[in-house]
């Protein structure tokens, strides 16, 4: 039976307390129904955790994949569907759905290479590669870049007045001006939270995306994560613009639309992270801002 790794018992505790708690005192049972029902054989090595999930190695017989089961709360349905558009191009391969809709089974990448692996520049143009590649037509029933930008440009200045206004009001301005105008209807599939950790080395000298948290818009609003993840790697405003332009140049995207998008996503994310307990991402954040202003 497996053991849920520490760090998901006390993220989850400390997020949802005794319902976290009693999914987590489920989850070792729950591995081992869904183990018997796909004829898989856990690997023996420690579980892997993100924060709403536990990822367990497993093979049947030769093959090998990657058991996947999510907090309930997670919108499960929106990254199946997604992740069957994609059909393990750019993507992550889908290989089963739990019936209860709480799991699935997924090929096996390297989940020990990534991205953050790979030097900046390097690792910059084959994310760019990969949000072109990622930029299919979107499935209905998935959240709309639209409705997401309308939220930001309601609330954005009630959220900033309620920390004491951490965000300067011109940028506060600029970052609802910018939602308010800039395209959001390219129909296009959006990952969501394509970070350098989110992409992981396929074994055959390519890289594919892994744990989306889909959309439907434009790809240009996809780059904003990249920048605020290495952004402690380009040193000035300079180095930071030099990166959106070279992830941009590798998605064939418009520079000045990526930047656009990623100053509403920086500004939103600078909110959330001081919402919920952040401290250094926040400073990243006004970092970007400040260097696309």
């Amino acid at each position: 039976m497996i053991t849920v790794p520490a760090a998901l018992v006390a993220w989850r505790t400390g997020i949802s307390g005794a319902a976290g708690r009693a999914w987590l005192d489920a989850l070792p049972d729950r591995v081992e129904t869904l183990c018997a029902a796909w004829d898989l054989v856990p690997e023996d090595v420690p579980p892997l955790a993100g924060a709403v999930n536990l990822v367990v190695l497993v093979r049947r017989g030769d093959e090998r994949f990657a058991l996947r089961v999510c907090w309930p709360e997670h919108d499960l349905a929106a990254e199946v569907a997604a992740l069957r558009a994609w059909d393990g191009r750019g993507a992550v391969r889908l290989v089963a759905v739990a019936p209860a809709g709480d799991a699935v089974l997924l090929e096996r990448l390297d989940p020990h290479r990534s991205l953050r692996d790979l030097p900046l520049d390097e690792a910059a143009t084959v994310a760019g590669r990969l949000l072109a590649e990622l930029a299919v037509p979107a499935p209905r029933g998935l959240p709309t870049l639209a409705a997401a930008a309308a939220a930001f440009t309601r609330h954005a200045a009630g959220r900033n007045q309620a920390l004491g206004g951490p965000v300067p009001g011109e940028a506060l301005g600029r970052a609802r001006d910018l939602a308010a105008t800039l395209p959001t209807d390219a129909g296009l599939l959006v990952h969501g939270d394509l970070h350098w950790g989110n992409v992981l080395a396929d074994g055959a000298g390519g890289w594919r995306a892994v744990d989306p948290k889909p959309a439907v818009g434009d790809p240009a609003v996809g780059v904003a994560e990249l920048l605020w993840t290495r952004a402690d790697e380009a040193l000035t405003a300079e180095q930071l613009r030099r990166l959106l332009h070279r992830i941009a140049a590798a998605a064939a995207l418009d520079p000045a639309r990526v930047a656009g998008w990623t100053v509403v996503r920086a500004v939103d994310y600078w909110l959330w992270g001081l919402e919920n307990g952040l401290t250094e991402d926040p400073v990243r954040c006004a970092r970007l801002v400040d260097a696309l202003g």
